[in-house]
């Protein structure tokens, strides 16, 4: 008998399923509000719906989404750049753990409300202490994803490396980021859904336009449906993101393991 085929770490999203399951969950989201049956304070996707609607079709809308987009965007790449140099180093080198360790464990505690009020008093209430703010909060966690993709590694394949005598750049590239790319993908993934969430959290507190601003407006009027409406508009924007660009790189990055 054949050996069977490996499975893949990261399937291929069925695009009909994943509509059929996003339609159960608005159903279920109609059933739930015409149980409670208060369209003021638990507002149906038939309200929802038209609001968001009415705010795409105006271009009120467009403006604040482009703006948290660019915040994500910035803070992603920072995150993703410093905390993956941070946990490769800790994790490539156990005296650097043993020091530093202990001070990415309070990183990670830190409350990122205290992080995003520090920022602001100490650099303004600008874009810089925005991004910065949302970035702070994500770097420890992609350092101790990256950090533990490092002591797990196969320190065969390095050694193996070294006696071909490969250069830095084709050990990186053949070596160490096929055996990382199951923690850089899920740093990715965790760090999309994360900061996103921060980056409202930063403009409800501080800024001038973009989602969290617009929700903010929505709270100070009780507009549940416009709370609703706003963030279910980047939510559609983050499952497009998942779909089209992070699950294709998830899956390219995990097809080393299929050979």
């Amino acid at each position: 008998m054949g050996r069977r085929p490996k499975r893949v770490a990261s399937r291929r999203p069925d695009l009909p399923v994943a509509l059929a399951s996003l339609i159960a969950l608005v159903l279920v989201w109609a059933g739930g509000a015409w149980l409670l049956n208060d369209p003021r304070l638990a507002p149906g996707p038939q309200i929802v719906f038209p609001t968001l609607w009415e705010a795409l079709i105006s271009g009120q809308l467009w403006p604040d989404l482009s703006a948290t987009l660019i915040r994500v965007l910035a803070a992603f790449t920072l995150a993703m750049g410093i905390g993956a140099a941070l946990g490769v180093a800790l994790g490539a080198s156990e005296r650097l753990d043993r020091w530093f360790g202990p001070w990415l464990t309070v990183a990670l505690n830190v409350p990122a409300l205290v992080t995003i009020v520090l920022c602001y008093l100490w650099i303004g209430l600008n874009e810089w202490a925005a991004i910065a703010a949302v970035a702070v909060n994500k770097i420890p966690m992609v350092a101790v994803m990256l950090r533990e993709g490092m002591i797990a590694r196969d320190p065969d394949l390095s050694d193996m490396a070294r006696l071909y005598r490969m250069g830095r750049v084709a050990r990186l590239r053949h070596i160490l980021i096929p055996q990382l790319a199951p923690q850089i993908m899920a740093a990715a993934r965790a760090g999309l859904a994360l900061i996103w969430k921060i980056v409202l959290v930063v403009e409800f507190l501080g800024r001038s336009n973009g989602i969290g601003f617009r929700i903010h407006l929505d709270f100070q009027m009780f507009d549940i449906a416009g709370v609703l409406a706003n963030a279910l508009a980047f939510v559609a924007v983050m499952l497009v993101v998942e779909w089209a660009i992070v699950a294709p790189l998830a899956r390219r990055a995990a097809r080393w393991r299929q050979r």
